[in-house]
């Protein structure tokens, strides 16, 4: 059979950045709410008749789909073994086995819940569709990650065939998200979609769904999509951009929709039984501005109304505590439009940014890290040195300085390297660790900007270790102890995956392997000590120059959130020649020395300039290469460098634990910790004598001198979620104490029983210093009643 080219099902991915504008859900009116009212008001439900491309497309669709069934059924049909997850292995024929029998074969329940299988651990595969040799064989259902992607897809092709029902528009991609789907589009005319259009396209939806639409698959050559995709101009450009020549692909065909898609896909469109239009924005194609406005509608489907149910009563929850909201709420942070996607902190945001950079200070001190600080711009060699400039140029910042160019640093590793080189090195130095809150820009589509989730200028609690191979193990483990204290912490759980070598790599394979096996040790180490702990294999994900272990935490709400990182970096050190002095006096790592041997070339330097005059030391420096590599020196050897985030960028950690605590921070973290609340005027001097006490153990403390009632005081400190609210009176100022009322535990909310001043700063004090969650100042016990 002729190799598939799948480079088009990633095209997704190369729109990633792409630009939204008008990103808020329409609010759906009355009429829309009922789907014939909605068609009623928006025009007919379908264009009749339907747009012409869609039987040019389903005849040429149909004669090569018969040609290919034709040559399928001239192949032998041989026996193959096929493996269960369970130990068993099914008889199958090749070319006529699919997984649907095996999984029919099993009952038919398994059947109906299977979205789409696996084969070999990481090959996707219909269930239609025939196996062709003995496999490894896995049935995914819906719960399964890559199973809801592949129920999602599916769906975005059902909304793709009602966009085209009753739009007759030029279908551009539509790919799975993190929740849900979305499919792009251009209207005739350069029409926008309505919020009336909603309850009709879900109307469209439903009777797709009642025809039980098979999705076909058929291999197509690059000249016949030209062909098939005439009529549609964002089609083309993705066919000659993305398919190489002389190759083919797959289109899917479900109804008259027939899309350009690698696949896999539900059996028919009877799975998708619950469906739902969630809104609608507008885009540019391929996420540039100079391209067309297009037009963007996002749903979700779930195989169960039930599942339906219970998502939507997650988005009420999520949208409670959406950290944009709360953000605003509780005065932390504000962005302004001369400066989009650079947060403004304001004073409360920067009570919680500094504690959180106090912990992780601490742990630097404790585990042995030493703070630097580097330029927060690079001449564009040192980024060409380092192979960002080739893999990473379209998201820098790239400047214009003394007609040479230079690139705002999206991150710190080249310039730790340089750090690291810039002086012989000792092996009695290693494990080197260099910490790092330098500011950091990354070139986002203006549209892909979101709160503190997706920003151009943040800050990251970045570090990279200079270690020795041998010291790779202590190191990882030392990591896995630190993400597993910080995330415990702030009760946060989190997923292990093991990013591998990508298609675009650097270096070479051996290495790569190497890398790979070390960090695939440490994981199942890690995961043998401890309850609980799994990891799966990204195949494929990891950096272009090493693998890494990607950790995503999961918050209250059980959403999966990527914040630390591991990579295991053997290619930097050969790009930055760097080396250090070993023990026993000589080179002892032959796999770098072959390593260096087979490493891509350095940059060609660029032409010395004309001098009209002697240049100066620093003039004559400027104008030189940035690096010469070379290879190792007689007894040196090159060290490991490990990249590492406990919380990633700061912004986006902030805004995560934002939606984590839905405002209710811990005391520690909290920008609110106290407020002082006297019953009336008469005791605002003891307020204010209790809050000047509480600030010299730096606690963030307001005294309540307005003249509101008390209840309004009190209820106006829990609505801005201070952690304990001191309510003083006469009694108090007498005798120098305090009436406690804990945010958290309701039983002290109306208790009246003052503690001793002095007691209860000791007591804030080391519930502070633990940065802990209880409550310090428990109801007392109640008294047994007399017999």
């Amino acid at each position: 059979m002729e190799k598939v080219n799948v480079t088009v099902g990633k095209v997704a991915e190369a729109v990633k950045k792409v630009t939204i504008a008008g990103d808020k859900k329409p609010k759906k009116d009355k009429k829309a709410a009922a789907p014939a009212a909605g068609a009623a008001d928006s025009g007919p439900l379908e264009l009749n008749p339907p747009a012409p491309f869609i039987q040019d497309r389903l005849e040429l669709f149909d004669r090569l789909f018969k040609e290919q069934q034709e040559e399928i059924a001239k192949r032998p049909h041989e026996d193959i073994q096929i493996s269960m997850p369970d130990g068993t292995v099914k008889t199958g024929k090749s070319y006529e086995t699919t997984p649907a029998d095996i999984a029919k074969g099993i009952s038919n329940s398994l059947l109906k819940r299977t979205v789409v299988a696996r084969i070999d651990g990481e090959t996707l595969w219909d269930i239609e569709r025939p196996l062709e040799k003995s496999c490894k064989l896995e049935l995914l259902d819906f719960n399964d990650d890559q199973g809801k992607f592949v129920f999602w897809h599916s769906s975005a092709h059902i909304l793709g065939e009602a966009c085209e029902r009753r739009f007759g528009c030029s279908l551009c991609i539509g790919p799975p998200v993190d929740n849900g789907f979305y499919y792009e589009m251009a209207l005739p005319g350069g029409a926008a979609v309505q919020a009336s259009d909603w309850a009709p396209l879900e109307t469209i939806v439903s009777k797709i769904v009642k025809e039980k639409q098979p999705f076909q698959r058929l291999e197509i050559s690059k000249e016949d999509l030209l062909k098939m995709f005439a009529y549609n101009p964002y089609k083309q450009h993705i066919i000659r951009d993305k398919i190489e020549d002389g190759t083919k692909t797959t289109v899917y065909r479900n109804g008259p929709l027939i899309d350009l898609c690698r696949g896999p896909h539900v059996p028919d469109t009877s799975r998708i039984e619950s469906f739902a239009i969630m809104k609608n924005s507008s885009s540019y194609f391929l996420g540039d501005a100079n391209n067309d406005s297009l037009q963007r509608i996002y749903g979700v489907s779930f195989p169960d109304k039930k599942l339906m149910a219970a998502h939507k009563k997650f988005l009420e929850e999520a949208a409670k505590r959406d950290h944009r909201l709360i953000g605003k709420q509780q005065e932390l942070f504000y962005f302004e439009e001369c400066s989009p996607g650079s947060a403004m902190w304001l004073p409360h945001g920067m009570r919680i940014n500094n504690a959180l950079m106090e912990y992780i200070k601490e742990q630097y001190w404790q585990r042995g890290y030493d703070e630097v600080m580097t330029p927060n711009m690079f001449n564009v060699a040192l980024w060409e040195q380092s192979g960002h400039l080739a893999h990473y140029k379209d998201d820098m910042f790239i400047l214009d300085v003394d007609k040479e160019q230079f690139g705002l640093k999206p991150m710190n590793c080249p310039a730790h390297a340089m750090m690291f080189r810039h002086r012989e090195r000792s092996h009695k130095e290693l494990p080197l660790r260099l910490a790092d809150f330098g500011v950091l820009h990354r070139n986002e589509a203006s549209g892909a900007l979101s709160g503190l989730t997706r920003v151009r200028r943040f800050q990251q609690d970045d570090a990279h270790i200079f270690c020795r191979e041998d010291q790779i193990k202590t190191e990882v483990a030392d990591l896995f102890d630190f993400m597993r204290s910080f995330y415990g912490m702030l009760g946060l759980t989190f997923k292990l995956k093991l990013s591998t070598r990508p298609e675009k790599y650097m270096g070479e394979i051996e290495t790569w392997n190497r890398a790979e096996a070390r960090l695939t040790d440490a994981l199942n180490e890690f995961a043998d000590s401890q309850d609980g702990i799994t990891w799966e294999l990204n195949a494929g994900d990891g950096a272009f120059y090493g693998p890494k272990i990607d950790i995503a935490v999961l918050d209250c709400l059980n959403r999966s959130w990527q914040c630390a990182t591991i990579q295991l970096d053997f290619q930097q050190p050969i790009n930055f020649s760097l080396e250090y002095q070993t023990s026993e006096g000589t080179a002892h790592h032959d796999w770098a020395k072959a390593a260096d041997a087979k490493s891509a070339p350095a940059p060609t330097p660029a032409p010395a300039p004309e001098a009209a005059e002697p240049a100066t030391g620093e003039q004559k420096d400027k104008k030189k290469p940035l690096l010469v590599k070379k290879a190792l020196a007689p007894g040196c050897a090159r060290p490991v460098m490990i990249h590492r985030a406990m919380a990633g960028s700061i912004e986006r950690f902030t805004a995560i634990l934002c939606e984590h605590f839905a405002g209710k921070w811990p005391l520690w973290l909290s920008p609110r910790q106290i407020i002082v609340i006297p019953v009336g005027m008469g005791f605002l001097d003891y307020a204010k004598e209790v809050a000047q006490i509480l600030k010299k153990e730096r606690f963030h403390v307001d005294v309540d001198s307005s003249g509101n009632t008390l209840q309004k005081k009190i209820r106006s400190a829990q609505l801005a979620q201070y952690n304990f609210i001191f309510v003083v009176g006469d009694d108090e100022k007498k005798n120098r104490k305090v009436n406690i009322r804990y945010r958290d535990d309701t039983s002290t909310q109306a208790r009246d029983v003052p503690v001793a001043l002095d007691e209860a700063v000791e007591k804030l004090c080391k519930l502070k210093a633990e940065r802990a969650s209880y409550n310090p100042f428990p109801p007392a016990p109640k008294e047994e009643p007399k017999v």
